[in-house]
């Protein structure tokens, strides 16, 4: 079961637009200073759309030789079937402790297709999954309950931001897996999750993945501490002076979710490379804007 903030990294880039896995080791390793409840590689945030399968199968590696057990390490699945049957058994065989599997390629379905399409891809490996609720795989209450029930799918993360459909999905799921044994957590999943998060735990789901903690990982953490403690006047000095900006901010661009964690990652020091495309690199003034976010919000926090 995994717990407190999850550390989604960036995949680092060299300027011959290969893996930078020294600058990933030192990203990963500033990042567990801070105790993360797990990490979550080539996914997201690490440009899961853009990684070859070479390339997604070292990324895992590197992340699992640099955490060395300390806490679980989940990768990125999905896309066309083939392929993403094909990645879990890279990521398993690379000693991942889990999967997040993301929505398949661009097709339209019905929702007993988006059942079959998990049963496949978790019938292909041992690893727990947490199936990614976004996009064109979005599920119903009855669905969920569907997919829930398979033995190795553990969890469900919503980056659809329905939060009627949400709540129903964590009611239906709970009264399914009742009285059965069966572990099974509910994420929050949308990008810049603190923004969100109050309104998560009211329907029960406490977890949630924060691209912040791949930049600013001291913030992540004094939000969520903040969260715990239901200090409403630190969530409220963080949400004003930070987390509202940055989705501002990162709503100006299609693609900023991604671009900005990285302009903050390497203002922070991290050697991150460019975006792949189809993604763009941030702009030199939305990275003095990221700056002065930052250096505003850390002030708070003395």
């Amino acid at each position: 079961m995994l717990d407190g903030v999850l550390f989604f990294p960036i995949t680092p880039f060299a300027s011959d637009d290969s893996v930078d896995h020294g600058a990933l080791k030192e990203h990963l390793e500033h990042g567990l200073q801070f105790k993360p409840g797990g990490i979550f590689v080539a996914c997201g945030t690490g440009e899961f759309h853009a990684l070859s399968l070479v390339e997604l199968s070292d990324v895992v590696t590197t992340a699992v030789a640099t955490t060395a057990g300390r806490v679980p390490v989940y990768a990125g699945a999905g896309g066309a079937l083939a392929l993403a049957k094909e990645q879990v058994g890279l990521a398993e065989a690379a000693g991942a402790d889990g999967i997040l599997l993301f929505p398949p390629y661009l097709v339209s379905s019905p929702q007993e297709g988006l059942v079959a399409y998990v049963r496949a891809i978790a019938g292909a490996t041992s690893l727990p999954v947490i199936v990614y609720h976004r996009a064109n795989a979005r599920f119903t209450e009855a669905s969920a309950v569907e997919i829930a029930r398979i033995q190795n799918v553990a969890g469900l993360k919503d980056g659809a931001g329905d939060l009627d459909l949400m709540a129903r999905i964590v009611r239906a799921v709970k009264d399914e897996l009742a009285g059965t044994g069966k572990d099974f957590q509910f994420f929050n999943g949308l990008p810049t999750a603190e923004a969100s998060q109050q309104a998560y735990r009211a329907i029960g789901v406490t977890l949630y993945s924060s691209a912040t903690f791949a930049f600013a990982p001291e913030l992540s953490v004094a939000f969520y501490q903040a969260l715990e403690a239901g200090d409403e006047e630190r969530l409220g000095q963080l949400s004003r002076e930070f987390f509202h900006p940055l989705v501002r901010l990162r709503d100006s661009v299609p693609g900023y979710a991604v671009a900005l964690v990285k302009a903050g990652a390497e203002l922070g020091g991290i050697q991150s490379g460019h975006v792949r495309p189809p993604l763009t690199d941030a702009s030199e003034q939305d990275r003095e804007e990221l700056k002065r976010l930052l250096a505003a919000a850390r002030a708070l926090l003395g």
